[in-house]
């Protein structure tokens, strides 16, 4: 396999061959995150927050954001009067996006398992209870995230979780963004706080003034962020570790480079730190692709944000399609969009990956905003072990069972047996008093 490290190179198409394996996995590491020192900055946050509560955010937001503030719950008046303040066209798009976000969403509902015999003296069975206390961060960094609201609201809702508590960083105004509102809105979501940053993470575990706890946090952002998570994650419920966003793409000799190029632009301007990967078996086109690249970029108003994010990016020429899924099964990214004629001959030997878009005419955004699944996705290898953002996130399960005497009488001894084999006297007492009686 062949290389280009650094996609802000854009005119240099000198590829340089791996040494190794070992080259490869080398180059498929994500962006240095200094992890540690996240931590040592939110621990610091995170004392604040329970020796200070309420003032804790109010001197945080004033460090780190020179805003002084001390109501943080959004006024009902302004989340309904958010629909003045948002075009006809934005609503229309809102509502197709929510129908189809919805319809697929329904169809992930499961029923309870029956109350069965699994023999002639024993029943079990499970049921679903919706989480009732829920968080959803809606991130407003380089952009107002209202999709957002929809991927995480709209499968909260479908769960039937009684409490939903939104925040989401205001503008330079100290002003909501009124497109989130909107959307709040639409969901019947009532509170909404201007509170973000690790800070918010503590407040709504530990609970301020002003701030309640919950008992799940769903919350795609930075690492500061994720580091707080992580460190929360031991006390309370977290839907993933997210790290920056990011898209790999593979495409062959069919696929068209303005297309290509288009889908790695679109992610790239997520913020300097997304990383976007190409991967092909042919050589004309990555070439193409990137000078195709080059073009749109130039174009684009978030130049400078892709920019640095191009610099975190790679190219990878590879003998054939068959490798190229290799790579992108050890990269395992959020995003995967397959450019390849022959698309369903390749599906089944994705393994690690939690967004894939297939064909030409699948761009990622359409992911983002409209066509039914969740944009909410792990990153940076977390694809191999955890799952997205879906309505069993808002559930947990819970099993029952019901025994009849006939039955424990005829079992005891075996439970008595194993018991004693763990040195558990008294998970043995439990079944001899009931037998002894």
């Amino acid at each position: 396999m062949k290389y280009i490290k650094n996609l802000s190179e854009i005119n240099n198409t000198n590829f340089k061959e791996f040494d190794n394996n070992f080259g490869l996995q080398d180059l498929l590491v994500r962006k240095s995150i200094d992890y540690d020192k996240c931590i040592e900055i939110v621990k610091k946050i995170e004392k604040s927050v329970i020796d200070k509560w309420d003032l804790a955010l109010k001197e945080l937001t004033l460090k780190f954001d020179w805003v002084e503030i001390n109501n943080f719950l959004v006024d009902l008046k302004d989340l309904q009067n958010a629909k003045n303040k948002v075009s006809d066209k934005f609503k229309k798009s809102v509502k197709i996006a929510y129908e189809n976000i919805n319809k697929f969403h329904k169809r992930q509902l499961r029923k309870n398992l029956e109350r069965k015999q699994t023999n002639e003296w024993v029943y079990c069975w499970q049921e679903f209870r919706a989480i009732e206390n829920v968080w959803l961060y809606i991130p407003w960094w380089t952009a107002p995230l209202f999709s957002t609201v929809l991927m995480l609201g709209i499968p909260a809702i479908i769960a039937w979780s009684n409490n939903i508590v939104l925040t989401t960083p205001p503008n330079k105004n100290w002003e909501i963004a009124p497109e989130i509102l909107y959307v709040a809105n639409l969901l019947w979501i009532k509170k909404v706080f201007k509170i973000w940053w690790a800070q918010a993470i503590f407040a709504i575990w530990y609970g301020t003034e002003q701030v309640s706890k919950v008992d799940k946090i769903f919350w795609p952002w930075n690492s500061f962020v994720t580091a707080a998570k992580m460190i929360m994650s031991q006390k309370v419920a977290i839907d993933m570790p997210a790290w920056p966003s990011e898209v790999l793409v593979i495409a062959d000799k069919y696929s068209n480079p303005s297309f290509v190029a288009a889908d790695l632009l679109s992610q790239a301007e997520h913020g300097p730190d997304s990383q976007v990967v190409l991967v092909s078996d042919n050589k004309n086109i990555i070439e193409s692709t990137l000078i195709e690249l080059e073009k749109q970029r130039k174009k684009l108003d978030r130049d400078d944000v892709i920019w640095k994010s191009l610099e975190n990016s790679f190219v990878i020429l590879t003998s054939d399609l068959n490798k190229a899924i290799e790579v992108s099964n050890s990269y395992a990214p959020e995003h995967l969009i397959l450019q390849i004629k022959d698309v369903d001959l390749y599906l089944n030997k994705i393994i690690n990956a939690w967004s894939v878009f297939c064909w030409a005419y699948t761009p990622e955004s359409a992911g983002d905003y409209i066509s039914w699944t969740n944009h909410t996705l792990p990153t940076s290898w977390f694809a191999k072990s955890f799952s997205w953002v879906w309505v069993e996130s808002f559930w947990k399960r819970i099993t029952f069972q019901k025994i009849t005497e006939k039955w424990i009488k005829n079992i005891w001894e075996n439970i008595e047996i194993m018991a004693n084999a763990e040195w558990l006297q008294a998970h043995k007492n439990a079944v001899s008093v009931r037998i002894n009686n």
